[in-house]
């Protein structure tokens, strides 16, 4: 199974991919969390992440494709995984087209998402309420049209992500299994 988490951030992407890891045994990996790990690295392309990201804006599709498809070339990922924050474009899920079996749209409001992140206990540097912002903003022009392009292909369910998270786990799953 190769699954996709899509919502914006903070819908509790990050909390329901642990958790669908664990039920489904398929390895999670999150495109943000591959990204801040490179920015720690004193490389062109890691200061060049740190740049972007804490600026709020999103990686280029030309870098996010190369870093994400190698990452899924490694053997952990052959017989599936739980993928969050790829393909954030058009662009993006047209050159990863069908490599996806299901998509998971946890939705939330942008209020919920604010509030939701402002209460985080773990700051990161790529959080401020700015980049925060320009993110939402983000996902309504650049990443909304994803979620159309899957779900034209017949690979997309929506869930209600402001239900408790163990509600959303439960729906996610009934919807992998229909």
């Amino acid at each position: 199974m190769k699954l996709l988490l899509i919502g914006i951030q903070g819908a509790g992407k990050s909390t329901q991919g642990n958790l669908l890891s664990k039920e489904l045994n398929l390895p999670y990996l999150s495109s943000g969390h591959i990204f801040r790990e490179m920015t720690k690295e004193k490389t062109k392309i890691g200061r060049m992440l740190k740049e972007t990201l804490n600026s709020g804006a999103l990686v280029p599709d030309d870098l996010t494709l190369q870093i994400v498809l190698a990452y899924l070339k490694k053997p952990e990922y052959k017989d599936g995984f739980i993928l969050d924050g790829f393909p954030r474009t058009e662009p993006q899920a047209e050159a990863f087209n069908g490599e996806i079996d299901k998509v998971a749209y946890i939705k939330v409001s942008d209020k919920e998402a604010l509030w939701r992140i402002s209460g985080r206990n773990d700051f990161r540097e790529d959080e401020t309420l700015q980049a925060i912002r320009k993110r939402i903003g983000l996902f309504h022009t650049v990443t909304e049209p994803v979620v159309d392009y899957y779900r034209q292909q017949g690979k997309l369910f929506e869930v209600d992500g402001e239900q408790s998270v163990e509600q959303v786990f439960h729906d996610i799953v009934k919807a992998i299994k229909e």
